[in-house]
């Protein structure tokens, strides 16, 4: 399942992204707007300037704005910054990968192929679509 993290970073990703301006977009405006916690959203964009997809503004006219063009913000980056790996386990990992403890042999291991053929469907669609795809 998706986290809650996650579902609330799209959200508030894609509203920055339909406002259409650099211009700063406050905390609670996003929070009122996407019916989110402020503090829970502070704590997500937060994670998502640091990782180069926001900035930010302090004091009066402050929030937070995209820094890139939502055409060049590929959902495979927003997924693995928000939820972490795509794969569901870790030995098909493209990143992150860790041979299982409990399989002697990936090959013939049943759970590696069927993973494989989800991580697989799971990319092509996170790279398939950009932030701009989900606005429009």
């Amino acid at each position: 399942m998706l986290s809650k993290k996650t579902k609330y970073g799209l959200k508030a990703l894609t509203y920055l992204a339909s406002v259409g301006t650099k211009e700063p977009v406050q905390i609670a405006e996003i929070a009122k707007h996407e019916n989110i916690s402020q503090k829970f959203l502070e704590s997500i964009l937060l994670t998502l300037r640091r990782n180069g997809f926001l900035g930010s503004k302090k004091g009066k006219g402050g929030g937070y704005y995209l820094i890139k063009e939502p055409k060049e913000i590929p959902m495979t980056a927003v997924m693995r910054v928000l939820e972490g790996p795509i794969a569901m386990v870790p030995c098909v990992s493209l990143n992150f990968y860790e041979k299982c403890d409990d399989c002697p042999d990936e090959i013939e291991c049943s759970v590696h192929k069927l993973m494989l053929q989800v991580r697989d469907s799971a990319l092509e669609v996170y790279r398939n679509n950009t932030l701009a795809d989900l606005i429009s």
